[in-house]
C-alpha cells in the first residue's frame, strides 16, 4: 500500500500557495487584504472567523510562508500560559536576529477557546510587535476574545464553499492527488456529496478518501448519492462531531422554535446534544431566537435566554442540556413577533439610503458656552417635566419626521405599548 495512505486527503492536498486555495475571493482574491498584505510584505495581526473546514490554518500557513516568516502554531485546547510565554520568548529571538526575514507569525487555532489570562499574556508582544498574531476560531470574536486583543487584531470572515468552489476541489482533489488520480473514478452525481460536505472542504475530502477507501484496490469507483449516502451511513465517525447536518439541524431548531413547536424544538436539540454541539452554540441562538422571533411580545423571554447561558457556566455539562430543553420549550411556547427585528432592518435600510443626517439641534449636548451660543439644546423638553412623563417633540432628523420603523405586532403585549404610546400622543401638550 502506497505509505500516503497514512496521511489523509486533506492534509495531502493542503494549498501551499494562494493559487491553489480554493475560496475566500473576498479575502484572496486580485483585490482581497489578506491577498495585499501578503504581496506588500506587510501582515499585521489578525483574526480568522468562520466555520470548519474553511481554510483558517491553510491561509495561515501560506501567509507565513510567502512571507518567509518563521511560523510558531500553539493550539488553545492544549496550550497553557506557559506554553504562549515560551513561544512568544523564541519568536522574540528571532525578531531580534539578522538572519530572519519578515516577523514571527504566531497562529493560535481556536483562539477563542483561550481565557481571559491566557490572552492578556499576547497582548504586549502583539502590541510591541513582537509577533504578528493569526487567530482561527469557529465562535464570534466579539464573544470569546478580549477586547484589548481585539482592538489589536482586525477581524476577517471566512464563508463556506458555495457549489462553485466544492466543484473545484473535487476536480482538484482526482486530478491532482496521486492516489485518487491513480483509480479509475467516474463521478456520477454530486448532490449527495455535497450536500454532506456543506461547504466545509475538509469534510468533502474526507468523504472522498472514505469512499476510495471502502472500495477493493483495484475496482472501479462510482460516485453518485447512492454510493455517498450508504458509505456515510455504514461509516458514521467519518467525520467531525458537528457531523453532516450541522447547518441543517441547527436550521430544524431555530425553525421549530420560531414556528411554535416545542415537540421539534426538543427533538433538534437531543440532536445537537447527541452530536456533541457545543452548548454555548446553542445557547447563543436561543439568544438571538428570543429577541428576533418572539421579541416584545414577550419580553420575558430574552431574560430567559440570557440566564440561560449564564446557567450554562455555573452548571456546567451534562446537566445543562436541562436548562436548554428549558429555554427551547418556553421559547417555542411564547407569543411571536419580530417587530424589533423588522425595525432595526428598517431604520439601517433608511441610513444607507439617507447617510448621515444631522442630528437636531435641540437634541444635541451642549457642554460648553459656545455650542450653547449656537442653539445646542435650545428648546429641547425634558419628560419628565410633563404629564405622563411625556412631551410631543422632534426625535428625527428634519426630512424622516413621520417615518415608521417599528410596526407593533399583533399579540396583546405590542398592542397595549402601542395603545398607550397612542393614548400619551393624544395627551401631549406641545
Amino acid at each position: 500500500m502506497n505509505s500516503n495512505h497514512n496521511i489523509p486527503l486533506a492534509e495531502r492536498l493542503r494549498p501551499a500557495d494562494l493559487e491553489d486555495y480554493i475560496g475566500q475571493e473576498h479575502l484572496v482574491g486580485p483585490d482581497g487584504i489578506i491577498r495585499r498584505m501578503i504581496e506588500s510584505g506587510r501582515v499585521n495581526s489578525f483574526i480568522l472567523w468562520g466555520p470548519p473546514g474553511v481554510g483558517k490554518t491553510t491561509l495561515a500557513r501560506i501567509v507565513a510562508a510567502r512571507t518567509e516568516a518563521p511560523f510558531y502554531t500553539l493550539s488553545a485546547v492544549t496550550s497553557g500560559v506557559k506554553d504562549v510565554r515560551e513561544v512568544l520568548e523564541r519568536a522574540a529571538a528571532d525578531a531580534r536576529s539578522i538572519f530572519v526575514k519578515g516577523r514571527p507569525i504566531l497562529f493560535i487555532d481556536e483562539i477563542h477557546r483561550f481565557n481571559k489570562s491566557q490572552q492578556d499574556s499576547l497582548l504586549g508582544a502583539v502590541e510591541k510587535g513582537t509577533v504578528t498574531l493569526i487567530g482561527a476560531t469557529t465562535e464570534n470574536p466579539s464573544f470569546e476574545v478580549i477586547r484589548p486583543l481585539l482592538s489589536r487584531a482586525q477581524v476577517y470572515t471566512l464563508r463556506p464553499l458555495d457549489i462553485d468552489g466544492m466543484e473545484r476541489l473535487l476536480a482538484r482533489a482526482l486530478e491532482k492527488d496521486q492516489i485518487l488520480a491513480a483509480r479509475n473514478i467516474e463521478v456520477k452525481e454530486k448532490t449527495a456529496l455535497f450536500r454532506f460536505a456543506g461547504g466545509d472542504a475538509r469534510k468533502l475530502l474526507n468523504i472522498l478518501d472514505l469512499i476510495e477507501q471502502s472500495a477493493p484496490e483495484g475496482a472501479d469507483i462510482v460516485i453518485d448519492d447512492r454510493n455517498v449516502t450508504q458509505c456515510l451511513q455504514e461509516n458514521p465517525a467519518a467525520y467531525d462531531r458537528n457531523g453532516e447536518m450541522h447547518y441543517d439541524i441547527i436550521s430544524a431548531f431555530i425553525k421549530s422554535v420560531r414556528g411554535s413547536d416545542p415537540q421539534g424544538a426538543v427533538y433538534w436539540l437531543a440532536r445537537m446534544v447527541e452530536g456533541g454541539e457545543d452548548p454555548k452554540f446553542i445557547a447563543r441562538r436561543l439568544m438571538i431566537l428570543a429577541a428576533e422571533d418572539i421579541g416584545l411580545a414577550n419580553p420575558n423571554a430574552l431574560l430567559l435566554a440570557n440566564a440561560t447561558f449564564d446557567a450554562l457556566a455555573k452548571i456546567g455539562w451534562p446537566e445543562g442540556r436541562i436548562i436548554l430543553s428549558e429555554c427551547a420549550i418556553y421559547l417555542a411556547a411564547s407569543p411571536k413577533s419580530n417587530s424589533a427585528y423588522m425595525a432595526v432592518n428598517n431604520a439601517q435600510q433608511m441610513v444607507r439610503s439617507t447617510g448621515d443626517l444631522p442630528v437636531p439641534l435641540h437634541l444635541r449636548n451642549a457642554p460648553t458656552g459656545l455650542m450653547k451660543e449656537l442653539g445646542y439644546g435650545k428648546e429641547y423638553k425634558y419628560a419628565h417635566d410633563y404629564a405622563g412623563n411625556y412631551v410631543k417633540q422632534q426625535y428625527l432628523p428634519d426630512g424622516l419626521v413621520g417615518s415608521q420603523f417599528w410596526k407593533p405586532g399583533a399579540n396583546p403585549q405590542e398592542a397595549k405599548m402601542a395603545e398607550r404610546l397612542c393614548t400619551l400622543e393624544q395627551n401631549s401638550q406641545e
